[in-house]
């Protein structure tokens, strides 16, 4: 299975986000690899924890497998879909399943859909068995500190 490397911690994990993602979270810490470096959701966010907790599993995805990757070795169509739960006092850890096509594969996989759906020859079940082959599936952990 492809290995991806592991996003450095930020000084200022909240000004990051906001910067990068153009988004607003009151957190702090890592990138929650382990619990020693968990991200601490703070208080006063909008939304619900778990809201919270997928959009920074996703934010992380995407640092991982797309942003800081080369054009020809970027994912897109990156999915999150949690799988467990566990909480360890002010700690959770949870584990999310990620599926991701490369983003070549996956634009070459659209063009073909949008140019040959519509033709009664176009075998619509063989092209989803295509799509289904060149995606990729992870698991990973991510930790959190709740405050």
């Amino acid at each position: 299975m492809k290995e991806f490397k592991e996003i450095e911690a930020e000084k200022d994990l909240e000004n990051f986000i906001r910067v990068v993602f153009n988004a607003n979270l009151k957190v702090s810490g890592g990138w929650g690899y382990s619990k020693y470096l968990a991200t601490t959701i703070e208080q006063g966010n909008d939304g619900s924890v778990a809201q919270i907790e997928f959009t920074l599993a996703t934010m992380r995805a995407y640092l991982e497998m797309n942003m800081t990757l080369s054009e020809d070795e970027r994912y897109g169509a990156i999915n999150l879909n949690e799988i467990s739960r566990e909480s360890e006092g002010e700690y959770e850890k949870v584990a999310y399943e990620i599926s991701a096509i490369k983003e070549l594969e996956y634009k070459e996989f659209i063009d073909e859909y949008k140019e040959h759906s519509e033709n009664p020859n176009f075998d619509m079940n063989e092209h989803f068995n295509r799509r289904r082959e060149a995606t990729l599936k992870r698991e990973v952990v991510y930790w959190f500190k709740l405050k």
